[in-house]
């Protein structure tokens, strides 16, 4: 974008850089917080206060960055198809976990290991260090940098997999889909449909293949790391404390890990948790022993009909996962239970306006929006679409606020439910 000052743009982003890095710096110092470096040992978490100023010295050093790049290289960054395969091979092999924390290891020993030509090892690692993945300290020494020892912890190895192994190939077939199916809503009908040859839509083909779920399964636990995913801040991204005595229903609640959190904070909840029987078969001894009576399980597969009577149902990233059509089939489906004042908590993404957020958060949001269309032709909304779908399931829903947390990319809409 064109400065409407004189002073050219890459002037002004240098200056503001500058002033930028000179403020966090001594914030950092101020609170005895290290320097970002790519030293395996350097924090891999920044601290919540100090994120403004990280947001907007993402986006200027972004913009610098791109704005001294030519168009073929801008594209060229961001197609970024040959650094998959660095990724690929590094967690395939699960390179860094042979590297040593704190210590390094040969080209020639990870050669060895893993059965690859000590040549071919040299290239991949050589290309994952381009990208700050592992550091070559003294020649033919691969060593952690804090990427690369970050994956070593295995859900997030496994969830890099998960991107370089099941992602990558569905993502590159998306637009194909969009030409055989125009228009498509359905889960079957999708890139990743095509580039697995199947007419399952993904949970039920991934669920028949054993090494994929385990992959993927575990691949799950990396999106705690997403800003505002943590299961532990549910407690604070919504006033629960204001439902007083409410029972609560988590509809599409897994294991319990979010209804146990809030139970463990809110002692006037009461939550059911409801899903398809494989998920909910034995999650029960999982509940300690204080929070027994206060959350329980139930088989439930989310389009059936709501049966259970309660104060709120809350979905916490599953619309995000349907297209309109079947998304208001899991609205209609709780019709039936609903009575007057009853809520529904939507945690799911409100999708930003051009320019409304941080650049780099956008990114982020834009780029899921685009893999949930890639899996089940799902996608993230905007506030107008939300309205529209309430609307469409019923004039009874109507959306009262909605709450977006400071740093998450997940908001949460409250609906009532109202008697005409």
């Amino acid at each position: 974008m064109a400065s409407p000052s004189s002073t050219p743009r890459i002037v002004e982003l240098a200056a503001q850089i500058s002033s930028s890095v000179t403020d966090l710096q001594e914030r950092l110092s101020a609170q005895g917080i290290p320097s970002p470096s790519f030293a395996e040992d350097n924090p891999k978490d920044f601290p919540e206060d100090l994120n403004s100023l990280r947001d907007a010295l993402l986006d200027a050093t972004a913009e610098l960055h791109e704005l001294l790049l030519d168009p073929l290289q801008l594209l060229y960054k961001f197609a970024s198809i040959p650094n998959m395969v660095g990724i690929d091979a590094t967690t395939r092999y699960n390179i860094a976990g042979m590297v040593p924390h704190g210590g390094q290891i040969s080209f020639a020993e990870i050669s060895e290991r893993s059965g690859l030509d000590k040549g071919l090892v040299r290239r991949l690692l050589r290309h994952a260090m381009s990208m700050r993945i592992f550091q070559e300290p003294e020649p033919e020494m691969v060593a952690h940098t804090k990427i690369s020892s970050f994956l070593s912890i295995p859900y997030i190895n496994a969830w890099a997999s998960f991107e370089a192994r099941d992602t990558w190939p569905a993502a590159t077939r998306v637009v194909d889909s969009i030409e055989k199916w125009p228009g498509s809503e359905e889960p079957n009908q999708t890139g990743f449909s095509l580039a697995n040859n199947t007419d399952k839509p993904v949970f039920e083909f991934v669920g028949a293949h054993p090494e994929r779920m385990m992959r993927f399964g575990s691949a799950m636990k990396a999106v705690d790391h997403v800003p505002g995913h943590a299961p532990e801040l549910i407690s604070k991204d919504y006033d629960w404390a204001s439902i007083g005595n409410a029972s609560i229903v988590h509809v599409g609640g897994g294991r319990g890990q979010i209804a146990l959190e809030l139970a463990k904070n809110f002692e006037n909840v009461k939550l059911t948790v409801q899903d398809m029987a494989m998920m909910v078969e034995g999650a029960e001894s999982d509940v300690p022993d204080q929070l027994k009576g206060r959350v329980e399980f139930m088989k439930h597969e989310i389009f059936d009909t709501q049966t259970l009577e309660a104060d709120v149902y809350f979905f916490r990233m599953v619309f995000r996962n349907w297209c309109d059509k079947y998304a208001l089939q899991i609205l209609k489906a709780q019709i039936p239970a609903l009575r007057p004042g009853a809520k529904i908590l939507i945690q799911d993404a409100c999708m930003p306006e051009p320019d409304s957020v941080p650049l780099w958060r956008e990114r982020v949001q834009r780029s899921v929006d685009v893999a949930l269309k890639c899996y089940s032709n799902g996608r993230n909304r905007y506030l107008d679409e939300w309205k529209a779908l309430l609307a469409a399931a019923d004039e009874r829903f109507r959306l009262n606020q909605v709450f977006l947390p400071k740093n998450s990319l997940l908001s949460i809409l409250e609906i009532h439910w109202v008697e005409l």
